[in-house]
């Protein structure tokens, strides 16, 4: 008990230097969203000058304010859920937008994610148990497409499986054309189509660590003394594999996988921008355009906390799985 309240203590002490970095980072960048704002009411007519002072209590961007009364008032409007107002997308609240991109994220990286996880673990354990074979040959081509950024291989797969063969769209979420956002058959099999290719990118380029990383496990663990007393009772091939061998090189990689969904999301911000998927990434990229404080600031605290809770809960989960890790904090 005393080591799962130390780590959360750890984690809280993390959130709050995240908070404290997601108020200061918008702040340094240059340009002011009231000015954004105004210039975008002023194209439609004539803007009251009293408007400025309205504005920039409404967005929270008041510069004459000292910035730790900015803090405070940030914190106490988190406390309440208050993200405040999007300049991008005025006069919707940024936990409106955010509701409804968030989910075309999660669904993306979630299912991305777990099948390049599988499929690593999967492939890593043959690898290691079979080294030297044609399998463990081809680690050198993977972990080359693990090097390749993520938006060049999205253009290359949409140049490619999009205009050329047309296997996929070229763009979007779903198909608006014939269906709407609803929980459907037809709306979810026109978004799971649409984020196939999306989600092939993230696979690809996401396989070969998972893979590398336990083919090595694999080979070193097959050299301890327990595989070799499992052998010499005589037990079969792929119950050794595993179950002792597979079962103990897999908890680097699980304690491994909190970790990566951070660089997986900074990658999927790209790739969403370059098939325009609806997501967190391409409304961040959007709100940095705008120099959108608010909207910048919510995104980044849903990707921080999201990715803090993540590894909070595989590094508790990793503590079942391997007892032995419990008493060494």
């Amino acid at each position: 008990m005393k080591v799962v309240l130390r780590k959360l203590g750890y984690y809280l002490v993390a959130a709050w230097a995240a908070i404290t970095l997601n108020f200061a980072i918008p702040r340094l960048l240059p340009g002011n969203p009231v000015d954004i704002l105004l210039a975008k009411l002023q194209a439609r007519g004539p803007v009251d000058p009293a408007a400025r002072k309205a504005l920039e209590l409404l967005l929270g961007s008041n510069t004459t304010e000292p910035i730790w009364s900015q803090y405070w008032h940030y914190l106490g409007n988190l406390a309440r859920g208050d993200l405040g107002i999007s300049v991008s997308y005025y006069p919707t609240k940024v936990s409106t937008i955010i509701g409804a991109a968030l989910p075309w994220t999660i669904a993306l990286l979630s299912i991305a994610t777990i099948i390049a996880f599988v499929v690593g673990i999967g492939l890593g354990t043959l690898a290691g148990w079979k080294r030297g074979t044609w399998l463990d040959n081809l680690i050198p081509f993977t972990t080359t497409l693990q090097a390749i950024p993520y938006f060049w291989l999205a253009l290359v797969l949409l140049f490619f499986l999009a205009q050329t063969w047309q296997v996929f769209p070229l763009y979007g979420g779903y198909d608006y054309r014939q269906t709407a956002p609803a929980w459907s058959g037809e709306f979810i099999s026109s978004a799971l189509y649409y984020g196939t290719l999306p989600a092939l990118t993230i696979v690809i380029s996401s396989v070969g660590g998972w893979l590398l990383g336990m083919r090595n496990m694999m080979v070193s663990t097959l050299s301890e003394d327990y595989i070799l007393t499992a052998e010499a009772k005589g037990l079969r091939p792929g119950r050794i594999m595993r179950t002792y061998a597979a079962r103990n090189a897999v908890l680097p990689s699980i304690a491994g996988f909190a970790i990566s969904l951070g660089f997986v999301v900074a990658g999927s911000i790209v790739t969403e921008q370059v098939f325009s998927y609806p997501g967190i990434g391409n409304t961040m990229l959007i709100a940095v355009q705008n120099n959108d404080y608010a909207l910048m600031q919510g995104i980044f605290l849903v990707i921080t906390l999201a990715v803090l809770g993540a590894n909070l809960i595989m590094d508790l989960l990793y503590g079942f799985i391997d007892p032995r890790t419990r008493n060494s904090g």
